[in-house]
């Protein structure tokens, strides 16, 4: 799963690397954490020349509850092997896709009773695309339009599946040249497409400051290990 992200990337380096214009109104700081429950803004990449801020956790546009919370804390994240079956997602298939920028993902480890953190990044790519889908939902309360988006996820590779080692899941990260497939809606997925082990690099970090002022900072990416966590640089 992903239900936690960074992007440290200011907006200049966004829009040299997607080759889009960044409007002024789009704050330009780095995100070190935020989690996916918080439903922050995110910079996201549409076939739009400007670059796009939407929320995470996706509101269809047919929902009508004036608490979008009912729906968008479960739609952090939608599987690719059941976009086409979901009522929250399948209008979107090959129509409504677009990219996540990310300088590095969180997850969690399941030891016994203990839950291990782990910062998950690319080796070639500091800034890299996960495969999102986005829509837009009528807020019948404030009668505005609002922009969200989720994280398409995938089955988890070797690595990943002894990182999230319960369900075994993780965000689907698009190769450059992987991205305008995905965004032209032109996407055929198989398991050949998913980013291998080889390609990333993840190590442990402080738990303490998940739910500590310091989470969003860059103390955050540290490696670290205490005696709970025992396990670090999986296949380094």
């Amino acid at each position: 799963m992903c239900y936690a992200n960074s992007s440290t990337s200011v907006n200049i380096d966004l829009a040299k690397r997607y080759q889009k214009v960044v409007p002024e109104l789009i704050p330009d700081k780095p995100t070190f954490y935020a989690s996916g429950f918080d439903h922050p803004n995110w910079r996201i990449i549409t076939n739009d020349p400007k670059i796009q801020q939407m929320n995470w956790g996706l509101v269809p546009f047919w929902f009508k509850r004036q608490n979008r919370l009912d729906v968008s804390n479960k739609t952090l994240n939608a599987r690719i092997e059941t976009l086409e079956e979901r009522s929250s997602f399948k209008h979107l298939w090959n129509r409504q896709h677009c990219l996540v920028p990310s300088t590095g993902f969180f997850d969690w480890q399941h030891q016994g009773k203990n839950r291990i953190p782990y910062f998950i990044r690319c080796k070639e790519h500091e800034l890299f695309s996960l495969a999102g889908m986005y829509d837009t939902w009528m807020n019948p309360q404030t009668q505005t339009m609002e922009h969200t988006f989720t994280i398409v996820t995938c089955e988890a590779n070797e690595l990943m599946a002894e990182i999230h080692n319960v369900k075994k899941r993780m965000p689907l990260i698009l190769t450059p040249e992987l991205e305008a497939d995905w965004l032209s809606g032109n996407f055929q997925w198989n398991l050949s497409k998913r980013i291998s082990s080889d390609k990333l690099i993840a190590h442990t970090i402080n738990k303490r400051l998940i739910l500590s002022p310091q989470a969003n900072s860059a103390e955050i990416h540290k490696e670290f290990m205490d005696d709970s966590q025992r396990q670090t640089n999986l296949f380094d």
